[in-house]
C-alpha cells in the first residue's frame, strides 16, 4: 500500500517514489483520507541483509561512495528514474515552447523575413500567450518547490539517547558499503523503512542528505541484536540507490508534485487563491499521472538493490527475523486491538505498549504449540538494550500510537493520563465494565422506565425526567431481554374478545393457531438475526447513546503534516447494534459477579478484559449473553450466573 517495504522482503509495492502517495493513485493523491498521506519515504526491501563483499555482482568491486551499483534493479531504477525526469522536461518543454515561438518570429522580423500586419499580429499573439504560459508554469513550480511533502508521524531519536543502535546501523552501512542514514527515528508500527526529509520545511537537514531510517519500535523489543541486524541490512542498503543524483532528482518531483495536489485544501486560503490552487492541483495530477507507473517501478528496481546487496549478510539470522516479524505483527495488532482501545477510550494510555507486545507475544508461545520455539530467544539480548532510556522510549511511541490509532489529544491532561500495566485492571478494565452497565442502565430507563409494567403497557420513549429511578440489577436486564414463549407446534390460541369454536374457519395456510413450517414470519430479522423487539430497540437506543457521546470527545489536534486530527487508521469498523448491546450485557454480568462473588477484573494479553472467577479466567460467558441477546433465551446465562454464585437481583455499583 506504501509502496516496497523493508521488513518482509516484498519488491512489488505499488506506490511512488520512496512512498509518495501520488504515484500510487495520481486520480486520487492526497485525498480526504488522512492515511493515504502517511509518507514511508525511500522504503527499501529484500531478504537478505549483511556485509558487502569486496567483489559485487558481475564481478566487479564496490568502490567507496557508493551510488547505485552494478546490481540488476539498481539499473532498473535508474532508467525509471530517467523516464520520470522526462516526464518534466516535456513539461517543461510545453512551458517555454510558446516563448520559442515568439523568439523566432522576433528573429524573423528583424531580419526582414516575416513583415507585414499578420506577422505583427501573430507576434503580439503569441508573445501574449507565452507571457501567460510562463508565469503559470511559474506559479506551478513555485508551489512545487514550496509545498511541504508529507512525513510520518515518528518519535526522533537522538543519537545520545540510543548511542549503540546509531553504531548498530553505521557498522551496518560500513559493511554493506552505502552512506549511513542521517538519523533514526521510531514508529508504532511493525515495519522499518527510509524516509526522505531533506525538504527545508523539516528542519535545518540539507537538500541531498542521506534519508531518516524508520523503525517500528515493537521491533526493538521483540527482536534480539542480530535480528535487529538482519531485518535492517535490506532497509539500510537502499541508501546508496538514493544518494544516485537522478533517483533523488526523480523522488524529489515526484514528493513536490504529491504534495502540491494537497494545495486546494489548505485552511485560510481565499477564493481566488484557492481557484489558483485547484488549477495547480490539476496540473499536478495529470503529472503525476504520467509518471505514476515509471516511479513505481523506480521504487521497486531500488528495493530489488538493496535486497540483493543485502543477500550474504546473516543469511541464517535472516530466515528467524523475518518469522519474528511476521509474529510481532500479529502480536501487535491484537495488543492494539484488544487491549489499548478499551484503554483509550477510557481516557487511559498504556505507557509501556512496547514492553506489553513482549508479553503478549510470550502468552501466544505459551498458547500456541507451533510458537513454543519462540521464547527461548528471550535468554538473548533483546534489541532495546541499544537504547539509553527504554522507559522513556516506550512512553513516547505509546503516546504517539494514541494520537494515530485513537486521535487522542498530544499529551497528557485531566481526563487522559498514563496508565501501567499493573493498574490496569482497576483503571482500565472494571471502570470500562461499570460505565457500559451505567449506559445500558440509562438507555432501559429510557425504553422501559417501570420493570413491574407488562410489555404492552410500558410507554414508548419517555422524557428523561419522567423516568424513575429503577435499582441497576442484572435481573432487570435479563427480563427486559427475554423472549415471551412461542406456543408449541399445534396449540390453539383463542382471543378473550371472539372465541373460535373447534369447528371455526380455517386460514389458507392451514389451521388456525398452527404454525405453518414453511412461513419465516417472526422467526428472523432482515439481518438473519433472530426477531426479538426488545433488542432491537435497546441496541437501537444504544447506539444513538453511543455516538452522542462520541461526538461529544473533545477533538484532538491533527499530528504534524496531516489535515486531520485522527484517528489517521481506525482500528475497528463500527460496531453493530447487537454486537454493542452484547458487550454492554456481557459488562452488566461481570459488574454483579465482582460484587456479588470473589470474581475479579483482569487482563488478558491476547484478549484484553477479562473475568477471572476464583484465580481461573472465564472464557465460557460470551456465549451465554449471546443467547440471551441474539435468541432471548436466558437459560444458558441463568444456569452460569448460578454456577459462579452470582446473585442478578443484586444492585450493582455503577461507579
Amino acid at each position: 500500500m506504501y509502496g516496497v517495504t523493508g521488513t518482509n522482503g516484498n519488491t512489488s509495492g505499488t506506490s511512488g517514489t520512496g512512498g509518495t502517495r501520488g504515484t500510487s493513485g495520481a486520480d486520487d493523491s492526497r485525498g480526504p483520507d488522512p492515511a493515504r498521506r502517511v509518507d514511508r519515504a525511500h522504503r527499501a526491501s529484500g531478504p537478505g541483509s549483511g556485509p558487502r563483499g569486496p567483489i559485487g555482482p558481475g564481478g566487479t568491486r564496490a568502490t567507496p561512495g557508493y551510488a547505485t551499483g552494478d546490481e540488476l534493479g539498481a539499473r532498473a531504477a535508474r532508467a525509471r528514474a530517467l523516464a520520470v525526469l522526462r516526464v518534466r522536461g516535456r513539461a517543461l518543454g510545453l512551458a517555454v515552447l510558446p516563448a520559442a515561438v515568439a523568439a523566432v518570429l522576433y528573429a524573423g522580423g528583424v531580419t526582414g523575413h516575416f513583415t507585414g500586419p499578420g506577422w505583427d499580429t501573430a507576434r503580439w499573439v503569441v508573445t501574449v500567450l507565452a507571457v501567460v504560459v510562463l508565469l503559470v508554469a511559474a506559479a506551478v513550480a513555485l508551489v512545487v518547490a514550496r509545498s511541504r511533502p508529507a512525513v510520518t508521524p515518528t518519535v526522533e531519536l537522538a543519537e545520545s539517547a540510543a548511542p549503540d543502535l546509531y553504531r548498530l546501523v553505521r557498522d551496518l552501512a560500513d559493511r554493506l558499503d552505502v552512506p549511513p542514514p542521517s538519523a533514526i527515528a521510531l514508529t508504532p508500527d511493525c515495519d522499518s523503512w527510509l524516509e526522505d526529509r531533506s525538504h527545508r520545511a523539516h528542519g535545518a537537514r540539507r537538500v541531498g542528505d542521506a534519508p531518516v531510517l524508520v523503525i517500528g519500535s515493537p521491533f526493538l523489543w521483540w527482536m534480539r541484536v542480530g535480528e535487529l541486524r538482519a531485518v535492517l541490512a535490506p532497509v539500510v542498503a537502499g541508501t546508496g540507490p538514493a544518494a544516485h543524483p537522478d533517483i533523488a532528482a526523480a523522488r524529489r518531483f515526484v514528493r513536490g508534485l504529491d504534495a502540491a495536489v494537497a494545495v486546494p485544501r489548505t485552511p485560510g486560503l481565499d477564493p481566488v487563491r484557492r481557484l489558483g490552487a485547484h488549477g495547480v492541483g490539476r496540473l499536478a495530477r495529470t503529472l503525476l499521472r504520467g509518471c505514476r507507473g515509471h516511479a513505481a517501478e523506480m521504487e521497486r528496481g531500488v528495493a530489488a538493490a538493496g535486497s540483493e546487496r543485502a543477500q550474504t549478510v546473516d543469511y541464517g539470522v535472516r530466515i528467524v527475523a523475518q518469522e519474528q516479524v511476521g509474529l510481532a505483527y500479529a502480536g501487535w495488532d491484537r495488543l492494539l486491538t484488544r487491549v489499548a482501545l478499551p484503554a483509550w477510550r477510557m481516557g487511559r494510555w498504556p505507557a509501556r505498549l512496547d514492553a506489553g507486545v513482549v508479553s503478549a507475544l510470550t502468552e501466544l508461545s505459551r498458547r500456541d504449540r507451533l510458537a513454543e520455539g519462540f521464547t527461548s530467544r528471550l535468554g538473548e539480548r533483546p534489541a532495546c538494550d541499544l537504547l539509553e532510556e527504554p522507559g522513556a522510549v516506550d512512553e513516547a511511541t505509546s503516546l504517539l500510537a494514541a494520537r494515530l490509532f485513537h486521535g487522542a489529544p498530544a499529551g497528557p491532561g485531566a481526563d487522559w493520563a498514563p496508565v501501567e500495566w499493573g493498574a490496569y485492571a482497576e483503571e482500565v478494565v472494571d471502570r470500562t465494565w461499570r460505565a457500559d452497565a451505567a449506559r445500558l442502565h440509562q438507555v432501559l430507563d429510557r425504553v422501559a422506565p417501570d420493570p413491574a409494567a407488562p410489555p404492552a403497557e410500558r410507554p414508548a420513549a419517555p422524557a428523561p425526567a419522567d423516568v424513575p429511578d429503577a435499582p441497576p440489577t442484572l435481573a432487570r436486564i435479563i427480563t427486559h431481554l427475554t423472549a415471551p414463549e412461542r406456543p408449541a407446534p399445534g396449540h390453539r390460541t383463542q382471543s378473550p374478545q371472539s372465541p373460535q369454536s373447534p369447528e371455526g374457519p380455517r386460514s389458507p395456510e392451514g389451521p388456525r393457531g398452527t404454525e405453518n413450517p414453511d412461513s419465516t414470519d417472526g422467526l428472523d430479522d432482515p439481518d438473519g438475526g433472530p426477531d426479538s423487539p426488545a433488542a432491537d430497540e435497546l441496541a437501537a437506543a444504544l447506539t444513538a447513546q453511543a455516538a452522542r457521546e462520541e461526538r461529544g470527545r473533545p477533538v484532538a489536534q491533527a499530528p504534524e503534516g496531516f489535515d486531520s486530527p485522527g484517528p489517521l487508521f481506525p482500528l475497528q469498523p463500527p460496531r453493530s447494534g447487537r454486537d454493542l448491546l452484547a458487550d454492554h450485557v456481557t459488562a452488566m454480568v461481570c459488574c454483579a459477579a465482582v460484587d456479588t462473588t470473589e470474581a475479579a477484573p483482569g487482563l488478558d494479553w491476547l484478549d484484553g478484559p477479562a473475568l477471572f472467577v476464583r484465580g481461573e479466567r472465564c472464557t465460557d460467558l460470551t456465549a451465554t449473553v449471546l443467547s440471551l441477546v441474539e435468541d432471548g433465551d436466558p437459560k444458558p446465562l441463568r444456569t452460569w450466573l448460578t454456577r459462579a454464585g452470582v446473585r442478578p437481583e443484586k444492585p450493582v455499583r455503577l461507579v
